[in-house]
């Protein structure tokens, strides 16, 4: 639970975030519970959040409202290359990689940044290309993260790509395995020389894939002791930008930074 909001602001920021984040509508008792306020006081900002649009209530429940659904998808994209582009920078740097971001799209992932070392020039970053999850690790890793549910439409996707429908199985397990192992692993299925790991970012709570990193490099570097290293660097990696993503480095910066203007305000009292 977060701890209490210092303002009104704090107080209606908190609101949307927890709707935003929630799984399902979420009722007034269990919202106003997740963001630790009074049920009364949580009602009394949602009805102007309503107002606003952005929150909607629908009978007995809320859910994100017309407001929240205007932020594009290229707005999101662009914010998230922003916030990305030093993790993506430094794995490479890292690993001596090509390392590339992903997010989930209705038929696979969609490659929206990448960062590629002159060495491997000769390798197609494909950024703004489409990728099915039965050629490629970024998807796999993304898709992993769903429910059986909602893999569905990624798995016809990929037979109307060209995977037949008979080796469904067989991907199911690639799925079963990266979702238990955290990293999705691609050897020559698109092109034999090239080799790709990835992992999937995740949201807190919720647990929904916001995007994936993917290390991208030349299958003969795949061997066993630099994949050892390569998951251990890709680990790092998305754990930092998940703590990135999910506000938590923001919140310690924030705090550094009250805590420092807090001392410079004692210090300034103290010559006064």
């Amino acid at each position: 639970m977060p701890r209490p909001a210092s303002s009104a602001v704090d107080k209606a920021l908190d609101l949307i975030e927890t709707v935003v984040r929630a799984d399902r509508p979420l009722r007034l008792s269990e919202l106003a519970n997740q963001a630790g306020m009074h049920r009364a006081t949580a009602y009394r900002i949602l009805v102007e959040l309503v107002r606003r649009g952005w929150i909607m209530r629908s009978e007995d429940h809320y859910l994100p409202g017309p407001v929240v659904l205007q932020f594009s998808q290229a707005a999101a994209a662009n914010s998230l290359v922003v916030l990305s582009r030093p993790v993506l920078r430094s794995l490479s740097d890292q690993t001596a990689m090509m390392v590339n971001l992903q997010v989930l799209e209705p038929e696979g992932g969609r490659v929206i940044d990448v960062v590629r070392p002159p060495r491997l020039a000769m390798i197609t970053d494909l950024l703004g290309e489409l990728l099915p999850i039965h050629k490629f690790a970024g998807p796999m890793a993304l898709v992993s993260a769903l429910d059986e549910a909602a893999r569905v439409p990624y798995l016809h996707a990929a037979e109307e790509r060209g995977h037949p429908a008979s080796a469904r199985a067989e991907l199911l397990k690639d799925i079963d395995r990266t979702r238990s192992t955290g990293f999705a692993l691609e050897r020559g299925r698109n092109e034999e020389v090239i080799a790709s790991m990835s992992r999937a970012v995740l949201a807190a709570g919720s647990g929904r894939p916001i995007c994936a990193l993917t290390i991208v490099g030349l299958d003969s570097e795949f061997d066993e002791p630099t994949l050892a290293k390569l998951q251990d660097h890709l680990k790092a990696a998305t754990a930092e930008l998940e703590n990135t993503l999910n506000g938590e480095a923001s919140a310690a910066s924030a705090k550094n930074e009250a805590d420092a203007d807090g001392g410079a305000a004692d210090g300034g009292a103290d010559h006064g």
